[in-house]
């Protein structure tokens, strides 16, 4: 079987520009088939006992080349995976510590698999690291069917030192796609805003925190800023390709909306500074923005081409319509309207046209629509002194909860595989990021440092 290829490209330096931070290279490139070199991979899924999910193995990865670098990615390779492969939940994944006896295999025919069927492994996954450059891995990942003895995949990565992770969270992906036909989030990022830089805003009355957005992988490593104002910063919003971020900050001294286009550098402001614009987001396919502002005098729904052209207008009524959330055909917002005397979801058409009502309970906020295939919309829902997550399906109209009390819970954020949710909690007592399975299960916290708000999870 030969390997397929995947460059990952090598980190760019954390400097700023325009009080951005560049934090990092471009996001990982799609997979590609080196021409003339492949052959069709066996085609088979690794099952388990009856009515068990198969039990999978990853081993510390194998170091080929005898330096610091390989050795210590390896180590982070194999336990990062491992978590990877766990998160979704479609498979066992057999404790580490069970198999640490077991010898590492040096090559495909060095495998022992008599002793991975002993500890009832039913996958098998082998990976080995090697330096090639002053600055560089490569990196083979082959997963193999136990019981039979057969390389069921096998890749290469290459790429920088620089975030060993991101191997691992490659491979988790392929895995995932190729023995469950399932989009992995391994490679998937969470933005959010958070005052744990301690400052303050200077020049105003409240002296308020600062505020700056994060952006972090899906499982909270490898955390870091993206702006640096030292204003206000909240609210952002991931463009569909995860090249830029769009949020809602202070930066002049009023709300107005600005798109960090994190991997050039680069700043802009496509509502133009001269009136009160806030809640930015996209659309499905990242060419228009739905956003609240008032403009008008009152603070209403539009719509802009993502330079800030062609601005529409989508509601019109003396209540306050904020909060927008796109449909995954673009073709629907669902947004927050306190039009009925308390704040509750509302879906209307992009064309202003067939408003609906769905929600009728004490206070409702912060939609978030799932991708597909799931029709379903997260929100916020007071459910005594603060408040807690619930879903709405919107085929059936079966609403489910999501949390139950444990602090307050706010601002869900569908993964872009619609299986999980971010969510801010004060079950710890600051406000933190958790994710969670849309099932509830598999809750997770995200951030501890300081306090953090309004994650989005990028597409």
């Amino acid at each position: 079987m030969m390997m397929r290829h995947l460059v990952l490209p090598v980190c760019a330096a954390g400097t700023l520009m325009a009080s951005l931070a560049l934090v990092g290279a471009a996001p990982p490139s799609p997979l590609t088939r080196q021409a003339g070199q492949q052959q069709p991979e066996v085609s088979l899924t690794i099952s388990g006992e009856p009515g068990a999910r198969p039990r999978y193995a990853v081993p510390d990865f194998v170091v080929r080349t005898t330096d610091a670098d390989s050795a210590a990615a390896a180590r982070v390779m194999g336990a990062v995976l491992w978590d990877d492969l766990a998160f979704e939940r479609e498979f066992y994944m057999v404790p580490r510590d069970t198999y640490r006896s077991i010898p590492a295999a040096r090559s495909v025919q060095d495998v022992p698999f008599d002793r991975w069927r002993e500890i009832g492994a039913d996958a098998l996954v082998v990976g080995s690291v090697e330096m090639t450059g002053a600055t560089t891995f490569r990196v083979e990942v082959r997963l193999f069917d136990v019981k039979s003895r057969r390389s069921v995949m096998a890749r290469e990565y290459t790429g920088s030192l620089s975030n060993p992770r991101l191997y691992a969270h490659a491979a988790a992906d392929d895995i995932h796609q190729q023995q469950r036909a399932l989009r992995g989030v391994a490679r998937t990022r969470l933005a959010f805003s958070s005052d744990r830089d301690g400052e303050r805003v200077t020049g105003t009355v409240q002296q308020r925190d600062v505020k700056e957005i994060y952006i972090a992988d899906y499982d909270g490593a490898y955390q870091r800023r993206v702006t640096v104002t030292h204003k206000l910063n909240i609210m952002p919003s991931w463009s569909p390709d995860g090249r830029a971020i769009a949020y809602t900050s202070y930066r002049r001294d009023f709300q107005d909306i600005y798109i960090s286009l994190i991997y050039q550098g680069t700043l802009e402001n496509p509502t133009g500074g001269t009136t009160q614009n806030w809640l930015p987001v996209w659309s499905p396919d990242g060419t228009r923005l739905c956003f609240t502002s008032n403009r008008d005098g009152n603070a209403e729904l539009y719509i802009m081409n993502r330079d800030g052209s062609n601005v529409t207008r989508l509601t019109n009524n003396p209540a306050i319509d904020t909060t927008p959330t796109w449909s995954p055909s673009g073709t629907q917002i669902a947004f927050t309207s306190n039009r009925g005397g308390t704040p509750q979801i509302y879906i209307v058409d992009v064309d202003g046209l067939n408003l609906i009502k769905i929600t009728s309970e004490a206070y409702c906020d912060r939609p978030t629509w799932s991708p597909a295939p799931f029709n379903e919309i997260a929100y916020t829902s007071r459910t005594g002194p603060g408040y807690d997550v619930k879903i709405l399906d919107l085929a059936s109209g079966e609403r489910r909860q999501l949390t139950f009390g444990e602090g307050s819970n706010e601002s869900p954020s569908y993964a872009p595989n619609g299986r999980h949710l971010a969510f801010m909690s004060t079950r710890t007592g600051k406000r933190q990021i958790f994710v969670v399975g849309r099932d509830g299960q598999g809750l997770k916290q995200i951030t501890t440092v300081g306090n953090n708000y309004t994650p989005d999870w990028s597409k």
